[in-house]
């Protein structure tokens, strides 16, 4: 995600940091919460109707509904399908989605005071390799134009402002998520080393001359002698090249957690290294930087989703799929009504993940049990008061050393106009262990007071008594929140086994299928498949 940011201010920042110093001086003097009323909210992702396929007792269909092409699933993979059928003139689609609205891990919320993720909130600059996103961006004009170098040139609106993180480290708050603050010689050195290793992996290829590590993962090399890193974890990895530094091993496994969901203990040796190795900073002009939204990845939900917008059947939940002769047939469940209908289609894009597909087609489970998510909360947090520690304004991205959740994003840090109190801040956490489906049941088994108490704890080490200035905690529980690459994982056999298409009617397009969870990957998920089955259709 982020290697550190290197100082690239802009007229706009200093505008909106000398608005920001001023407000949050006056609010840490001047703002005092009435009373001990705060508000509380559990929410989520529509899991009840969703573990109803483990018991499926729906209505007998009612109707049939016929279409050319079915995508299942409205995430990013099944949004760039539709965008890829849409702009290639294959309009007779359909894309079913279990939520009310599509948008998968990627999607947003919004209050009185901002807007703010839940969930996917940053697209990493892309490598100069990913000719189709920056297309992409261009066509949504995230991308303004370029210069004389046919380099791209961002709208500086979408990019972080400054300053973009911080990282909270022996009661001081210092820029960059890389630790400096406090460290010995020794410990300092660790750090150079790692990151010198790490560029040289960036720069690795394989024997086809293509990168060991790159994004979209088809893009790296099959030819080279590295794959044995994904059998060992990222933290057997560190001890096997003699790293000790205490700092360090915090640091790369906030950086697992953070991309994951899984820490070093889990995640593999090869992910992890991906992690820091895959981004290949093409374009200079924009190093340290990401695009980011106060909505978080919903901004791209909806430039990805008008494709789709008059073929999309919300709170549709695919219960059975069937290949036939001529056709597939699906049976699928619509919440709103509480009728079920039959949809015929010539190929099916199947852009669920596989620990739904498990109960949608047959013999998958056994094959389904390497595939490994990692549940989540995300809070939104309603404050009083800007929380300003030693006059220090707050970044976009806010991490705690060492902490027990993954930070928090500054809600509002995207619009100069959003000034004044309440503000808003988004909390992350990952349960990681080595047994997710249990920590997933501990997390449906908590209550909103349980959660309170645990995010209050983890920002008050940094934000001392900031339960004073929260009005309101909405948490947000993602019981799969991502693929896990943990060991052995990324070149499984199961994994490209369950790739395959059924009967060349039935392909399937979901970043679980590629090991790493970002848009990037996604992306190219739906793309490709879209493509394949174009050609087949």
């Amino acid at each position: 995600m982020k290697n550190g940011v290197k100082s690239n201010w802009s007229r706009r920042d200093f505008i909106k940091q000398s608005a920001l110093f001023t407000i949050g001086l006056t609010f840490l003097n001047a703002c005092k919460k009435k009373g001990n009323d705060l508000f509380l909210k559990l929410t989520g992702t529509n899991h009840i109707l969703g573990h109803r396929l483990r018991f499926p007792n729906f209505p007998k269909p009612t109707s049939e509904i016929e279409t050319s092409i079915l995508i299942i699933g409205g995430g990013i993979a099944g949004l760039s399908a539709a965008r890829r059928l849409s702009q290639k003139g294959f309009n007779d689609f359909l894309l079913l989605e279990l939520e009310e609205k599509v948008g998968g891990n990627s999607t947003g919320g919004e209050n009185e005071y901002s807007k703010y993720p839940l969930g996917a909130h940053y697209l990493p600059i892309p490598n100069a390799s990913n000719l189709e996103i920056l297309d992409f961006l261009s066509e949504e004009k995230i991308i303004r134009n370029s210069d004389e170098n046919n380099q791209p040139i961002f709208d500086e609106e979408q990019l972080t402002y400054a300053p973009h993180e911080r990282l909270f480290i022996k009661n001081y708050w210092q820029d960059g998520l890389i630790p400096r603050y406090g460290l010995d010689q020794k410990e300092k050195d660790e750090f150079d080393l790692f990151f010198k290793i790490m560029n040289e992996f960036t720069l690795l290829k394989g024997e086809d001359d293509l990168y060991v590590f790159d994004i979209p993962m088809r893009n790296s090399s099959k030819q080279h002698s590295y794959f044995k890193l994904d059998n060992l974890s990222m933290e057997e990895w560190l001890i096997q090249e003699k790293f000790t530094s205490k700092n360090l091993f915090i640091y790369v496994n906030y950086c697992c957690r953070d991309d994951y969901g899984t820490g070093i203990k889990q995640t593999s040796a090869f992910a992890g290294i991906h992690y820091f190795a895959a981004r290949k900073h093409d374009f200079k002009t924009y190093d340290g930087l990401v695009l980011t939204w106060q909505e978080g990845n919903q901004r791209l939900v909806n430039h990805l989703s008008k494709y789709a917008k008059e073929k999309t059947l919300n709170q549709h939940l695919v219960y059975q799929i069937n290949s036939k002769d001529t056709h597939v047939e699906c049976l699928v469940y619509d919440e709103k009504s509480n009728q079920s209908k039959i949809i015929k289609a010539k190929k099916v894009i199947n852009c669920a993940p596989q620990f739904v597909n498990q109960y949608l087609l047959p013999n998958r489970k056994e094959t389904t049990k390497s595939f490994h998510y990692a549940p989540w909360i995300i809070a939104t947090i309603v404050l009083k008061r800007f929380p300003i520690a030693d006059g220090v304004p707050l970044a976009w991205d806010n991490v705690i050393h060492d902490g027990n959740g993954l930070g928090y994003i500054y809600a509002q840090h995207q619009s100069l106009g959003q000034f004044k109190s309440p503000f808003v801040i988004t909390y992350f956490h990952s349960l990681e262990g080595d047994d997710l489906n249990q920590l997933r049941r501990k997390m449906y088994e908590m209550n909103d007071e349980d959660w309170k108490k645990i995010i209050i704890e983890d920002l008050s080490k940094a934000h001392y008594t900031i339960d004073k200035y929260i009005e309101s905690i909405e948490i947000f529980r993602r019981g799969h929140g991502m693929i896990s690459p943990t060991k052995g994982f990324l070149f499984s056999k199961e994994k490209s086994e369950l790739k395959k298409n059924i009967n060349n009617q039935i392909f399937f397009a979901h970043s679980d299928l590629s090991g790493i969870s970002i848009f990037e990957e996604a992306f190219y998920q739906g793309l490709d498949t879209a493509d394949e089955v174009m050609k087949n259709i």
